[in-house]
Protein backbone atom coordinates (compact mmCIF):
# COMPACT_ATOMS: atom_id res chain seq x y z
CA UNK A 1 0.00 0.00 0.00
CA UNK A 2 1.47 3.41 -0.87
CA UNK A 3 0.74 6.73 1.75
CA UNK A 4 1.51 9.93 0.18
CA UNK A 5 2.98 13.16 2.90
CA UNK A 6 2.01 16.66 1.20
CA UNK A 7 4.13 18.09 4.01
CA UNK A 8 7.10 17.92 6.54
CA UNK A 9 6.34 15.10 9.28
CA UNK A 10 9.66 14.10 11.29
CA UNK A 11 11.58 11.22 9.37
CA UNK A 12 10.49 8.97 11.82
CA UNK A 13 7.46 8.62 11.21
CA UNK A 14 8.47 7.84 7.79
CA UNK A 15 10.03 5.11 8.98
CA UNK A 16 7.20 4.16 10.81
CA UNK A 17 5.24 3.71 7.83
CA UNK A 18 8.51 1.78 6.00
CA UNK A 19 8.78 -0.95 8.76
CA UNK A 20 5.26 -1.68 8.52
CA UNK A 21 5.46 -2.27 4.90
CA UNK A 22 4.15 0.34 3.59
CA UNK A 23 5.68 2.39 0.51
CA UNK A 24 6.12 6.38 1.78
CA UNK A 25 6.27 9.02 -0.85
CA UNK A 26 7.41 12.13 0.16
CA UNK A 27 6.16 15.03 -1.84
CA UNK A 28 6.40 18.54 -0.75
CA UNK A 29 5.90 22.19 -2.92
CA UNK A 30 3.14 20.34 -4.84
CA UNK A 31 0.94 22.53 -7.11
CA UNK A 32 -3.07 21.94 -6.39
CA UNK A 33 -2.77 20.36 -10.20
CA UNK A 34 0.05 18.68 -9.76
CA UNK A 35 -1.66 17.20 -6.26
CA UNK A 36 -4.71 16.01 -8.02
CA UNK A 37 -2.43 14.57 -11.07
CA UNK A 38 -0.44 12.66 -8.17
CA UNK A 39 -3.00 11.17 -5.80
CA UNK A 40 -4.69 8.44 -7.79
CA UNK A 41 -2.62 5.90 -6.72
CA UNK A 42 -2.24 6.32 -3.02
CA UNK A 43 -3.78 4.70 0.04
CA UNK A 44 -3.63 6.82 2.73
CA UNK A 45 -2.26 10.79 2.53
CA UNK A 46 -0.64 12.78 5.38
CA UNK A 47 -0.97 16.13 5.78
CA UNK A 48 -0.51 19.35 7.88
CA UNK A 49 -2.44 22.54 7.66
CA UNK A 50 -2.18 23.59 4.29
CA UNK A 51 -3.11 20.80 1.93
CA UNK A 52 -6.92 20.96 1.37
CA UNK A 53 -8.71 17.28 1.36
CA UNK A 54 -11.63 18.24 -0.40
CA UNK A 55 -14.44 16.40 -2.41
CA UNK A 56 -12.20 17.94 -5.31
CA UNK A 57 -9.37 15.83 -4.12
CA UNK A 58 -11.15 13.03 -3.25
CA UNK A 59 -12.50 12.29 -6.78
CA UNK A 60 -8.78 12.17 -8.12
CA UNK A 61 -8.20 9.51 -5.33
CA UNK A 62 -10.10 6.46 -6.06
CA UNK A 63 -8.04 4.26 -4.01
CA UNK A 64 -7.84 6.60 -0.60
CA UNK A 65 -8.86 4.75 2.62
CA UNK A 66 -7.27 6.77 5.21
CA UNK A 67 -6.47 10.65 5.60
CA UNK A 68 -3.63 11.51 8.86
CA UNK A 69 -3.39 15.31 9.75
CA UNK A 70 -0.80 15.83 11.31
CA UNK A 71 -1.75 18.10 14.19
CA UNK A 72 -4.76 19.39 15.59
CA UNK A 73 -7.33 21.62 13.88
CA UNK A 74 -9.04 19.63 10.80
CA UNK A 75 -10.62 22.99 8.93
CA UNK A 76 -8.58 21.64 6.06
CA UNK A 77 -10.61 17.87 5.40
CA UNK A 78 -14.04 17.85 4.41
CA UNK A 79 -14.84 15.58 6.94
CA UNK A 80 -18.34 14.59 5.66
CA UNK A 81 -17.00 13.63 2.39
CA UNK A 82 -14.50 11.91 3.43
CA UNK A 83 -17.38 9.89 5.91
CA UNK A 84 -19.39 9.11 2.30
CA UNK A 85 -16.69 7.36 0.81
CA UNK A 86 -15.85 5.31 3.95
CA UNK A 87 -12.49 7.29 4.59
CA UNK A 88 -11.20 7.13 8.37
CA UNK A 89 -9.76 10.85 8.97
CA UNK A 90 -7.53 10.67 12.00
CA UNK A 91 -5.66 13.14 13.78
CA UNK A 92 -3.11 13.76 16.37
CA UNK A 93 -4.89 16.48 19.04
CA UNK A 94 -2.24 15.67 22.10
CA UNK A 95 1.03 16.10 20.23
CA UNK A 96 1.47 19.38 19.54
CA UNK A 97 -0.27 20.87 22.50
CA UNK A 98 2.79 22.35 24.41
CA UNK A 99 4.22 23.69 21.41
CA UNK A 100 0.80 25.69 20.75
CA UNK A 101 0.54 26.93 24.27
CA UNK A 102 4.15 27.73 24.37
CA UNK A 103 4.21 30.11 21.51
CA UNK A 104 1.11 32.08 22.52
CA UNK A 105 3.24 32.79 25.52
CA UNK A 106 6.32 33.57 23.69
CA UNK A 107 3.96 36.10 21.48
CA UNK A 108 2.65 37.57 24.47
CA UNK A 109 5.82 38.12 26.00
CA UNK A 110 6.90 39.60 22.24
CA UNK A 111 4.38 42.43 22.09
CA UNK A 112 4.80 43.28 25.58
CA UNK A 113 8.52 43.96 25.19
CA UNK A 114 8.82 44.90 21.72
CA UNK A 115 11.02 42.28 21.06
CA UNK A 116 10.94 41.81 17.17
CA UNK A 117 11.15 45.14 16.44
CA UNK A 118 13.86 45.96 18.98
CA UNK A 119 16.10 43.09 17.39
CA UNK A 120 15.49 43.97 13.44
CA UNK A 121 16.09 48.26 14.30
CA UNK A 122 19.27 46.58 16.11
CA UNK A 123 20.22 44.40 12.87
CA UNK A 124 19.64 47.78 11.10
CA UNK A 125 22.26 49.39 14.36
CA UNK A 126 19.47 51.36 15.38
CA UNK A 127 20.30 51.17 19.38
CA UNK A 128 17.76 54.28 20.48
CA UNK A 129 16.57 52.04 22.88
CA UNK A 130 13.77 54.57 24.36
CA UNK A 131 12.03 53.56 21.05
CA UNK A 132 11.26 50.43 22.47
CA UNK A 133 9.69 50.68 26.06
CA UNK A 134 7.62 48.11 26.56
CA UNK A 135 5.05 47.08 30.27
CA UNK A 136 5.26 44.42 32.00
CA UNK A 137 3.48 41.13 32.60
CA UNK A 138 4.14 41.66 35.95
CA UNK A 139 0.31 42.38 37.67
CA UNK A 140 -1.81 42.21 35.02
CA UNK A 141 -4.50 40.14 33.71
CA UNK A 142 -4.78 37.59 31.40
CA UNK A 143 -8.22 36.87 29.24
CA UNK A 144 -8.09 33.05 27.82
CA UNK A 145 -10.78 32.26 25.80
CA UNK A 146 -11.01 28.42 25.98
CA UNK A 147 -9.87 26.89 28.85
CA UNK A 148 -9.30 23.15 27.27
CA UNK A 149 -5.78 21.57 26.84
CA UNK A 150 -3.59 24.34 25.48
CA UNK A 151 -5.64 27.48 27.31
CA UNK A 152 -5.49 25.59 30.77
CA UNK A 153 -1.03 25.44 29.94
CA UNK A 154 -1.16 28.77 28.93
CA UNK A 155 -2.89 30.02 32.51
CA UNK A 156 -0.69 27.78 34.50
CA UNK A 157 2.46 29.46 33.05
CA UNK A 158 1.09 33.10 32.85
CA UNK A 159 0.15 32.63 36.80
CA UNK A 160 3.74 31.91 37.20
CA UNK A 161 4.37 35.13 36.22
CA UNK A 162 2.38 37.08 38.87
CA UNK A 163 -0.49 37.41 35.96
CA UNK A 164 -4.53 36.98 37.18
CA UNK A 165 -6.67 34.82 35.06
CA UNK A 166 -9.80 34.86 33.98
CA UNK A 167 -11.22 32.71 31.41
CA UNK A 168 -14.19 32.56 28.95
CA UNK A 169 -15.24 28.97 28.19
CA UNK A 170 -19.10 28.13 29.00
CA UNK A 171 -18.30 24.33 28.49
CA UNK A 172 -15.79 24.02 31.45
CA UNK A 173 -16.93 23.52 34.24
CA UNK A 174 -16.20 25.24 37.74
CA UNK A 175 -14.35 22.54 39.13
CA UNK A 176 -12.09 22.82 36.81
CA UNK A 177 -11.94 26.58 36.54
CA UNK A 178 -10.88 26.12 40.67
CA UNK A 179 -8.56 23.34 40.12
CA UNK A 180 -6.77 25.63 37.78
CA UNK A 181 -7.09 28.70 39.63
CA UNK A 182 -8.86 30.64 37.16
CA UNK A 183 -11.73 32.76 37.50
CA UNK A 184 -14.66 32.11 34.96
CA UNK A 185 -16.50 34.74 33.25
CA UNK A 186 -20.32 34.53 32.49
CA UNK A 187 -20.02 35.95 29.06
CA UNK A 188 -17.35 37.28 26.55
CA UNK A 189 -18.06 40.78 27.47
CA UNK A 190 -17.03 40.07 31.47
CA UNK A 191 -13.49 38.69 29.77
CA UNK A 192 -13.37 41.85 27.55
CA UNK A 193 -13.84 44.26 30.60
CA UNK A 194 -11.34 42.83 32.63
CA UNK A 195 -8.01 41.68 30.43
CA UNK A 196 -5.49 43.61 29.81
CA UNK A 197 -4.27 40.98 27.08
CA UNK A 198 -6.21 38.78 25.70
CA UNK A 199 -5.82 35.00 23.86
CA UNK A 200 -7.99 32.59 22.19
CA UNK A 201 -7.50 28.79 22.27
CA UNK A 202 -10.84 27.63 20.82
CA UNK A 203 -11.84 25.46 17.78
CA UNK A 204 -13.26 27.61 14.57
CA UNK A 205 -17.04 27.09 14.13
CA UNK A 206 -20.04 28.95 13.13
CA UNK A 207 -19.91 30.64 16.73
CA UNK A 208 -16.30 31.81 16.82
CA UNK A 209 -15.20 33.11 13.49
CA UNK A 210 -15.47 36.63 14.04
CA UNK A 211 -16.02 36.44 17.82
CA UNK A 212 -13.66 39.22 18.10
CA UNK A 213 -14.58 42.24 15.76
CA UNK A 214 -15.56 45.91 16.39
CA UNK A 215 -18.00 46.08 18.85
CA UNK A 216 -15.63 43.54 20.81
CA UNK A 217 -12.25 45.38 20.58
CA UNK A 218 -14.01 48.56 21.53
CA UNK A 219 -15.37 47.19 25.06
CA UNK A 220 -11.51 46.09 25.67
CA UNK A 221 -9.55 48.61 28.03
CA UNK A 222 -7.20 51.39 25.98
CA UNK A 223 -4.20 49.55 25.51
CA UNK A 224 -5.29 46.25 24.96
CA UNK A 225 -3.19 43.38 23.49
CA UNK A 226 -4.94 40.92 21.34
CA UNK A 227 -2.72 37.06 20.37
CA UNK A 228 -4.27 34.83 18.12
CA UNK A 229 -1.92 31.25 17.71
CA UNK A 230 -5.97 29.36 17.43
CA UNK A 231 -7.29 29.74 14.20
CA UNK A 232 -7.32 32.41 11.04
CA UNK A 233 -10.30 34.37 11.39
CA UNK A 234 -11.17 34.35 15.02
CA UNK A 235 -10.27 37.97 15.30
CA UNK A 236 -12.02 40.12 12.28
CA UNK A 237 -8.46 41.27 10.80
CA UNK A 238 -10.21 44.05 9.52
CA UNK A 239 -11.24 45.22 12.61
CA UNK A 240 -7.64 44.49 14.36
CA UNK A 241 -6.28 46.72 11.95
CA UNK A 242 -8.12 49.81 12.74
CA UNK A 243 -7.66 49.37 16.04
CA UNK A 244 -4.29 49.23 15.95
CA UNK A 245 -3.87 52.23 13.99
CA UNK A 246 -6.11 53.94 16.12
CA UNK A 247 -3.78 53.09 19.07
CA UNK A 248 -6.79 51.33 20.80
CA UNK A 249 -4.90 48.22 20.59
CA UNK A 250 -1.47 48.52 21.76
CA UNK A 251 -0.26 45.64 20.04
CA UNK A 252 -0.94 42.14 18.56
CA UNK A 253 0.73 38.53 18.18
CA UNK A 254 -0.98 36.79 14.94
CA UNK A 255 0.08 33.43 13.75
CA UNK A 256 -3.06 32.49 11.99
CA UNK A 257 -3.77 34.67 8.86
CA UNK A 258 -7.55 34.65 6.89
CA UNK A 259 -6.73 33.41 4.03
CA UNK A 260 -3.53 31.92 5.30
CA UNK A 261 -0.58 32.19 2.68
CA UNK A 262 1.57 29.66 0.92
CA UNK A 263 3.73 28.57 3.95
CA UNK A 264 6.31 26.63 1.37
CA UNK A 265 6.56 29.66 -1.06
CA UNK A 266 9.97 31.53 -1.39
CA UNK A 267 9.36 35.13 -1.20
CA UNK A 268 10.02 35.64 -4.91
CA UNK A 269 6.97 33.52 -5.25
CA UNK A 270 4.69 34.82 -2.52
CA UNK A 271 1.82 36.87 -3.97
CA UNK A 272 0.29 36.97 -0.35
CA UNK A 273 -1.06 40.31 0.81
CA UNK A 274 -2.86 41.34 4.15
CA UNK A 275 -2.90 45.07 5.66
CA UNK A 276 -1.90 43.50 8.78
CA UNK A 277 1.76 43.29 7.64
CA UNK A 278 1.96 46.56 7.34
CA UNK A 279 2.03 47.73 10.78
CA UNK A 280 4.89 47.08 12.93
CA UNK A 281 3.09 46.67 16.33
CA UNK A 282 1.27 43.35 15.13
CA UNK A 283 3.65 40.28 15.37
CA UNK A 284 3.05 38.14 12.88
CA UNK A 285 4.47 34.53 12.77
CA UNK A 286 3.55 32.24 9.60
CA UNK A 287 1.70 29.44 11.69
CA UNK A 288 4.13 28.24 14.00
CA UNK A 289 2.23 26.77 16.65
CA UNK A 290 3.49 22.90 16.03
CA UNK A 291 6.97 24.05 14.93
CA UNK A 292 9.19 22.53 17.60
CA UNK A 293 11.25 19.54 16.79
CA UNK A 294 9.32 18.20 20.01
CA UNK A 295 5.86 18.49 18.27
CA UNK A 296 6.88 17.67 14.88
CA UNK A 297 8.47 14.08 16.63
CA UNK A 298 5.53 13.16 17.99
CA UNK A 299 3.25 14.84 15.13
CA UNK A 300 4.93 13.23 13.06
CA UNK A 301 4.76 9.77 14.66
CA UNK A 302 1.67 9.70 16.00
CA UNK A 303 0.29 10.48 12.87
CA UNK A 304 1.90 7.70 11.05
CA UNK A 305 1.37 4.61 13.48
CA UNK A 306 -2.31 5.95 13.40
CA UNK A 307 -2.43 5.82 9.41
CA UNK A 308 -0.42 2.25 9.61
CA UNK A 309 -3.17 1.17 12.02
CA UNK A 310 -6.02 1.92 9.99
CA UNK A 311 -4.66 0.42 7.03
CA UNK A 312 -4.15 -2.72 8.51
CA UNK A 313 -7.98 -2.90 9.73
CA UNK A 314 -7.53 -2.59 13.30
CA UNK A 315 -9.65 0.05 15.77
CA UNK A 316 -7.74 3.60 15.51
CA UNK A 317 -8.85 7.15 17.30
CA UNK A 318 -10.76 8.05 13.98
CA UNK A 319 -12.10 11.29 13.72
CA UNK A 320 -15.63 10.72 11.81
CA UNK A 321 -16.04 7.21 12.72
CA UNK A 322 -14.65 4.16 14.06
CA UNK A 323 -12.81 1.00 12.25
CA UNK A 324 -14.93 -2.47 13.62
CA UNK A 325 -14.42 -6.05 12.00
CA UNK A 326 -17.59 -6.26 9.83
CA UNK A 327 -19.53 -8.62 12.00
CA UNK A 328 -19.14 -6.46 15.20
CA UNK A 329 -19.88 -3.55 13.75
CA UNK A 330 -23.09 -4.90 12.18
CA UNK A 331 -24.21 -5.98 15.57
CA UNK A 332 -23.17 -2.32 17.17
CA UNK A 333 -24.14 0.57 14.84
CA UNK A 334 -27.45 0.88 15.55
CA UNK A 335 -26.63 1.51 18.98
CA UNK A 336 -23.42 3.49 18.27
CA UNK A 337 -26.02 5.53 16.25
CA UNK A 338 -28.72 5.74 19.38
CA UNK A 339 -26.10 6.67 21.30
CA UNK A 340 -24.72 9.73 19.32
CA UNK A 341 -28.26 10.89 18.84
CA UNK A 342 -28.59 10.76 22.22
CA UNK A 343 -25.70 12.65 23.50
CA UNK A 344 -26.48 15.18 20.94
CA UNK A 345 -29.95 16.32 22.33
CA UNK A 346 -28.47 18.32 24.84
CA UNK A 347 -26.24 20.84 23.89
CA UNK A 348 -28.71 21.74 20.94
CA UNK A 349 -31.52 22.02 23.56
CA UNK A 350 -29.78 23.29 26.60
CA UNK A 351 -27.16 25.69 27.09
CA UNK A 352 -26.33 25.17 31.12
CA UNK A 353 -22.85 23.57 31.79
CA UNK A 354 -22.96 19.62 31.84
CA UNK A 355 -21.23 18.33 35.31
CA UNK A 356 -22.09 14.66 35.19
CA UNK A 357 -23.38 12.18 32.48
CA UNK A 358 -24.59 8.92 33.34
CA UNK A 359 -24.82 6.56 30.76
CA UNK A 360 -27.26 3.36 31.70
CA UNK A 361 -27.84 0.21 29.63
CA UNK A 362 -30.90 -2.21 30.51
CA UNK A 363 -31.90 -5.44 28.93
CA UNK A 364 -29.62 -7.13 26.49
CA UNK A 365 -27.08 -4.38 26.05
CA UNK A 366 -25.97 -5.12 29.66
CA UNK A 367 -24.58 -8.26 27.80
CA UNK A 368 -22.62 -6.28 25.06
CA UNK A 369 -19.23 -4.64 25.29
CA UNK A 370 -20.61 -0.63 26.06
CA UNK A 371 -17.77 1.43 26.36
CA UNK A 372 -17.57 1.89 22.32
CA UNK A 373 -21.33 3.15 22.68
CA UNK A 374 -21.09 5.47 25.99
CA UNK A 375 -17.86 6.71 23.72
CA UNK A 376 -20.27 7.43 20.66
CA UNK A 377 -22.57 9.16 23.37
CA UNK A 378 -19.90 10.94 24.65
CA UNK A 379 -18.77 12.22 21.21
CA UNK A 380 -22.21 13.19 20.89
CA UNK A 381 -22.28 15.65 23.39
CA UNK A 382 -19.11 17.02 22.64
CA UNK A 383 -20.02 17.35 18.93
CA UNK A 384 -22.01 20.36 18.82
CA UNK A 385 -19.18 22.23 20.77
CA UNK A 386 -16.51 20.48 19.59
CA UNK A 387 -16.46 19.37 16.27
CA UNK A 388 -13.41 19.92 14.69
CA UNK A 389 -11.22 17.30 17.27
CA UNK A 390 -14.05 15.22 19.20
CA UNK A 391 -13.92 11.77 18.02
CA UNK A 392 -14.45 8.35 19.35
CA UNK A 393 -11.48 7.77 21.52
CA UNK A 394 -10.84 11.17 22.71
CA UNK A 395 -14.64 12.12 23.60
CA UNK A 396 -14.18 10.95 26.75
CA UNK A 397 -10.56 12.20 27.79
CA UNK A 398 -11.75 15.66 26.32
CA UNK A 399 -14.94 15.35 28.71
CA UNK A 400 -12.75 14.23 31.76
CA UNK A 401 -10.34 17.51 30.86
CA UNK A 402 -13.27 19.75 30.73
CA UNK A 403 -14.10 18.83 34.75
CA UNK A 404 -17.80 16.34 34.00
CA UNK A 405 -17.71 13.13 35.63
CA UNK A 406 -18.54 9.98 33.66
CA UNK A 407 -20.45 7.12 35.13
CA UNK A 408 -21.18 4.29 33.14
CA UNK A 409 -23.82 1.58 34.58
CA UNK A 410 -26.11 -1.57 33.53
CA UNK A 411 -28.75 -3.41 34.77
CA UNK A 412 -30.40 -6.86 33.33
CA UNK A 413 -33.82 -6.69 34.12
CA UNK A 414 -35.62 -4.72 31.89
CA UNK A 415 -39.87 -4.47 32.07
CA UNK A 416 -40.61 -2.83 28.31
CA UNK A 417 -38.20 -2.71 26.18
CA UNK A 418 -35.28 -5.41 25.33
CA UNK A 419 -33.00 -2.78 25.64
CA UNK A 420 -32.76 0.92 26.56
CA UNK A 421 -30.22 3.02 26.75
CA UNK A 422 -30.35 6.06 29.33
CA UNK A 423 -28.25 9.09 29.41
CA UNK A 424 -28.62 11.49 32.26
CA UNK A 425 -27.12 15.14 32.16
CA UNK A 426 -26.40 16.58 35.48
CA UNK A 427 -26.14 20.31 35.73
CA UNK A 428 -25.51 22.66 38.79
CA UNK A 429 -29.35 23.29 38.88
CA UNK A 430 -31.04 20.58 37.50
CA UNK A 431 -30.72 16.99 35.83
CA UNK A 432 -32.27 15.61 32.43
CA UNK A 433 -32.78 12.41 31.13
CA UNK A 434 -33.19 11.19 27.96
CA UNK A 435 -33.85 7.50 26.58
CA UNK A 436 -33.97 5.40 23.59
CA UNK A 437 -34.24 1.74 22.05
CA UNK A 438 -33.68 -0.38 19.26
CA UNK A 439 -36.36 -2.53 17.34
CA UNK A 440 -35.85 -5.17 15.53
CA UNK A 441 -32.26 -4.60 15.45
CA UNK A 442 -31.93 -1.53 13.83
CA UNK A 443 -34.99 0.93 14.37
CA UNK A 444 -34.27 3.50 16.55
CA UNK A 445 -36.44 4.92 18.72
CA UNK A 446 -36.51 8.17 21.51
CA UNK A 447 -38.82 6.84 24.16
CA UNK A 448 -37.95 9.63 26.84
CA UNK A 449 -36.81 13.39 26.00
CA UNK A 450 -36.63 14.90 29.74
CA UNK A 451 -38.89 13.21 31.45
CA UNK A 452 -41.57 13.28 28.73
CA UNK A 453 -42.50 9.82 27.20
CA UNK A 454 -42.38 9.71 23.09
CA UNK A 455 -41.96 6.51 20.77
CA UNK A 456 -40.39 8.38 17.77
CA UNK A 457 -37.93 7.57 15.34
CA UNK A 458 -35.27 10.27 14.93
CA UNK A 459 -34.23 11.91 11.60
CA UNK A 460 -31.84 14.00 10.39
CA UNK A 461 -33.41 17.36 10.58
CA UNK A 462 -36.42 17.68 14.05
CA UNK A 463 -38.12 20.31 15.80
CA UNK A 464 -38.19 20.43 19.35
CA UNK A 465 -40.91 22.42 20.76
CA UNK A 466 -41.72 22.99 24.36
CA UNK A 467 -44.82 24.47 25.10
CA UNK A 468 -47.95 24.85 27.45
CA UNK A 469 -50.51 22.39 27.04
CA UNK A 470 -53.60 24.24 25.41
CA UNK A 471 -55.41 23.89 21.72
CA UNK A 472 -54.38 25.45 19.25
CA UNK A 473 -50.30 25.17 18.89
CA UNK A 474 -50.18 22.18 16.90
CA UNK A 475 -52.34 23.65 14.37
CA UNK A 476 -50.31 27.19 14.06
CA UNK A 477 -47.19 24.93 14.27
CA UNK A 478 -48.30 23.20 10.76
CA UNK A 479 -49.93 26.45 9.69
CA UNK A 480 -46.24 28.12 9.49
CA UNK A 481 -44.56 25.04 8.69
CA UNK A 482 -46.66 24.84 5.08
CA UNK A 483 -46.82 28.12 4.76
CA UNK A 484 -42.78 28.16 4.00
CA UNK A 485 -42.78 24.55 2.20
CA UNK A 486 -41.72 22.62 5.16
CA UNK A 487 -42.36 18.87 4.56
CA UNK A 488 -43.29 17.50 7.69
CA UNK A 489 -42.64 14.15 8.01
CA UNK A 490 -43.19 12.90 11.20
CA UNK A 491 -44.53 15.09 14.62
CA UNK A 492 -45.42 13.01 18.29
CA UNK A 493 -46.17 15.36 20.90
CA UNK A 494 -46.44 14.66 24.63
CA UNK A 495 -47.43 15.42 28.22
CA UNK A 496 -47.41 14.80 31.53
CA UNK A 497 -50.11 16.36 33.15
CA UNK A 498 -53.30 18.31 31.79
CA UNK A 499 -52.85 22.38 30.98
CA UNK A 500 -49.28 21.61 32.16
CA UNK A 501 -45.97 21.74 29.51
CA UNK A 502 -45.89 19.50 26.67
CA UNK A 503 -42.88 18.58 24.12
CA UNK A 504 -42.87 17.48 20.58
CA UNK A 505 -40.62 16.58 18.43
CA UNK A 506 -41.47 17.28 14.50
CA UNK A 507 -39.58 15.64 12.07
CA UNK A 508 -38.93 17.98 8.78
CA UNK A 509 -36.89 17.37 5.46
CA UNK A 510 -34.76 20.06 5.88
CA UNK A 511 -33.03 22.28 8.06
CA UNK A 512 -35.46 25.20 8.87
CA UNK A 513 -33.78 28.67 9.04
CA UNK A 514 -33.71 31.23 11.36
CA UNK A 515 -36.81 32.98 10.34
CA UNK A 516 -39.18 30.05 10.56
CA UNK A 517 -37.71 29.37 13.75
CA UNK A 518 -38.20 32.59 15.12
CA UNK A 519 -41.91 32.62 13.97
CA UNK A 520 -42.33 29.21 16.00
CA UNK A 521 -41.59 30.79 18.78
CA UNK A 522 -43.65 33.82 18.86
CA UNK A 523 -46.33 31.04 18.62
CA UNK A 524 -48.35 32.08 21.94
CA UNK A 525 -48.09 29.33 24.95
CA UNK A 526 -44.40 28.10 22.93
CA UNK A 527 -41.70 28.30 25.59
CA UNK A 528 -38.44 27.06 23.11
CA UNK A 529 -38.20 26.00 19.76
CA UNK A 530 -34.95 24.29 18.69
CA UNK A 531 -34.02 23.06 15.30
CA UNK A 532 -32.03 19.57 16.24
CA UNK A 533 -29.12 17.95 13.71
CA UNK A 534 -28.43 14.49 13.70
Amino acid sequence: MKVLITENIAKEGIEILEREGLEADLKLGLSREELLDTVGPYDAIIVRSVTKVNSELLGCAPNLKVVGRAGNGIDNIELPACTKRGIIVVNTPESNTMAAAELAIGLIFSVFRNIPQASAAGRRKDFRRKRFDGIELDGKTVGIIGLGRIGSIVATKLKGCNMSAVAYDPYITDERFKKLGVDKCETLEELLDKSDVITLHTPKTEETVGMIGEKEIARCKKGIVIINAARGGLVNEDALYNAVRSGHVRGAGIDVLNPEPGYDKSPEEQTYTNKLLELDNIIITPHLGASTAEATYLVGTAVSELVAAALKGEMVAAVNMPSFGGNQLKELKPYLELGEILGKIYYQAEKETVQKVEVMYSGELAQLETGIITSSVLKGLLDPIVREKVNYVNAEFLLREMGVEIVEGNKTLLDKYTNLITVTFHTKFKTLSVSGTVFAKEEKRIVDFFGYKLDFEPSSHIIAIQNIDKPGIIGQVGTILGAKGVNIAAMQWSRNRKGEKAVSFVSVDHEVDFEIMQKLRQIDGVLLATMMNF
